[in-house]
């Protein structure tokens, strides 16, 4: 996943600004939020249950990695499915192929579930549910694939965790709101790789739905892309094509995680463009989506520690990250 960053020289040219927050977000989120923000919460917000988040991604990892082409990805897609119908959504499927850059034909498969779905008003959510075929960053074993707790699994159930509040909650946002959950994003070419380029070999699902959209002239408000939003300290900075597309859009999240008390979470701090599924959804699917993803602007890994190694697993799984990113999301919803 997103291992080809392209940095924004108008986005990285000033300095980069930091929260003044200092406590650790394991040891409870700050109340304080960043000088001159003003409340956003107008209306009845449900909670987000985190402990059911952390369960829906305990459930994929023990599938094993949904790599495409594997029983394991079969049996994911059909739990994804289940879910969102037990949750009152109206669920679509786009079952396709896509060769990836080794020539392997992938057997793919895009979910998309919809809420409200006469609203002309809506919000895309979305996330990618495959996991990396290989541990290329690992030392040991790098040609198994990973569990990918944070990197696909964090994101599914934070999105699934969202469905299911909506289905409950007695008050119904006053948008449409629609889920997708990508196939396909983490097969992609691996830097260093002996093989020659191949351009555009990752985030397949979103480029696969953004020419082929689930409904003809399907739109949206705007997306929010969550990827690797599940780890132990998570930072979100303000990643570069989200700036550049979706400003604003980056800014009503950024100011709602602030006003509720996650400023240690989304903190004002620019980061690198990447390309992961929202790329293909702002330049394909002409539907302005920023990315909600954990980035390391001062560590040795952009994409932090545990990215496409077999570190990825619930022993860096944290309530508190779900819990920051979904509260945000749902509060963003409510107060359209």
């Amino acid at each position: 996943m997103k291992n080809r960053v392209k940095a924004l020289a108008a986005l990285l040219c000033g300095a980069l600004l930091t929260c003044a927050s200092c406590d650790s977000p394991e040891n409870g989120s700050s109340q304080v939020a960043r000088e001159g923000e003003e409340a956003v919460a107008t209306v009845a917000v449900p909670v987000f249950n985190a402990d059911s988040a952390y369960a829906l991604v305990e459930q994929q990892v023990a599938f094993g990695p949904r790599v495409p082409n594997t029983a394991a990805h079969s049996q994911t897609g059909e739990w994804i499915v289940s879910r969102l119908k037990a949750y009152g959504a109206q669920v679509q499927e786009q079952r396709f192929q896509m060769r990836a850059y080794d020539g392997t034909m992938l057997n793919l498969r895009n979910v998309i579930a919809s809420y409200n779905p006469e609203a002309a008003n809506r919000v895309l959510l979305a996330a990618h549910w495959d996991t990396r075929p290989i541990a290329e960053k690992d030392e040991n074993d790098p040609e198994s694939p990973i569990d990918g707790a944070n990197d696909g699994a964090s994101g599914v159930g934070v999105l699934l965790e969202i469905a299911r509040t909506l289905h409950q909650a007695q008050q119904k946002p006053d948008v449409g709101v629609d889920l997708i959950f990508f196939d396909g994003e983490d097969y992609g070419q691996p830097d260093g790789s002996t093989q020659p380029y191949i351009a555009d070999s990752w985030c397949l699902g979103s480029q696969y739905w953004s020419k082929n959209k689930h409904t003809p002239n399907y739109s949206a408000n705007y997306g929010i892309l969550l990827d690797m939003v599940g780890a132990r300290n998570a930072r979100f900075a303000r990643e570069g094509y989200s700036m550049q597309y979706a400003k604003e859009i980056v800014d009503k999240v950024w100011k709602a995680g602030n006003s509720i008390g996650y400023s240690d979470y989304f903190q004002y701090v620019n980061a690198p463009a990447i390309t992961d599924d929202h790329f293909y959804v702002n330049t394909l699917g002409n539907i302005r989506m920023i990315d909600i993803i954990a980035l390391d602007v001062n560590g040795a890994d952009l994409f932090g520690p545990y990215h496409h190694r077999h570190t990825d697993t619930m022993d860096i799984i944290s309530k508190n990250s779900l819990e920051a990113v979904g509260q945000t999301v749902l509060h963003v919803l409510y107060n359209e």
